[in-house]
């Protein structure tokens, strides 16, 4: 367990392989968990870095916000305090926002970006995660949290064909603030980042599954219409947790993207 303390608090991360830096950033109720296979397999190219961000996992639980500026903010802290000048970036849904977001603000930080399943612009997102960003709906649903467990174990199915989904859903949540669920979701749902597309220049690969129902799994379009060097690759029978629904394609696509079109020894 590593951790770095930034502007808005402690800042924790994992970390595992040696080589070229790979930053990983997970998805909306998530941690850096979501990763451990992931990073399993690309530590043997690249040296992984898995981070939770604030209000998720084990990192600071107090920001005053929980932003997707803030969150860029707090990835290029990340950068920074480790001394890592440029890196590609992994994101999940949430995370997938963030990478693109810092790839704008950012670009001297990013080299390549894979987006998985990740609103492009928040209007993607499905209605239950809209309304998840009112306050009145995230308090009764926090404050009842035993019921929206019970809800995602019944939707598991539709959701992921991992059998271990739900209980990695319950060691998340258990994580979580108030705060954190709320202002996050409705960052994320007033998020819009199509109109600045065009101003990414570096390699931006985008990952969706057409199960996916999560967020839109049409995200790709702006993707490939806007950036300067898009690639889209489309899972047909995977939903919005690609890496777990396929792990294999998942896994063999990102590393060859990361390895620039070049296919790695298995």
């Amino acid at each position: 367990m590593s951790s770095i303390t930034t502007d808005q608090g402690v800042l924790h991360y994992e970390v595992y392989g040696r080589g070229r830096p790979v930053i990983l950033l997970h998805g909306w109720l998530c941690s850096w968990a979501l990763w451990q296979e992931t990073m399993t397999y690309l530590g043997r190219h690249f040296r992984t870095y898995a981070l939770d961000f604030w209000g998720f996992g084990e990192s600071a639980r107090k920001n005053p916000t929980f932003k997707i500026t803030d969150y860029v903010s707090m990835v290029d802290q990340f950068m920074e305090q480790l001394g890592i000048d440029q890196a590609p970036l992994v994101g999940h849904s949430m995370g997938g926002t963030v990478g693109l977001k810092l790839a704008i603000d950012y670009p001297q930080r990013v080299s390549q970006v894979t987006v998985i399943g990740s609103p492009v612009d928040g209007e993607s997102l499905a209605a239950a995660l809209k309304f998840a960003g009112y306050p009145s709906i995230a308090w009764m649903v926090y404050h009842n949290m035993w019921a929206l467990r019970l809800g995602l174990r019944i939707a598991a199915p539709s959701i992921s064909k991992d059998p271990r989904w739900p209980a990695m859903m319950d060691e998340y949540l258990s994580r979580l603030t108030l705060e954190s669920f709320l202002m996050s979701i409705a960052s994320l749902r007033k998020t819009d980042l199509v109109p600045e597309l065009k101003t990414v220049q570096v390699p931006v690969m985008g990952m969706y599954g057409q199960r996916d129902n999560i967020v839109s799994p049409n995200e790709w379009k702006p993707i490939q219409a806007h950036v300067a060097e898009p690639r889209i690759e489309r899972f047909p029978e995977a939903g919005h947790f690609i890496m777990l629904d396929n792990p294999q394609r998942f896994n063999r696509t990102l590393l060859e993207f990361l390895l620039g079109g070049r296919k790695a020894d298995e």
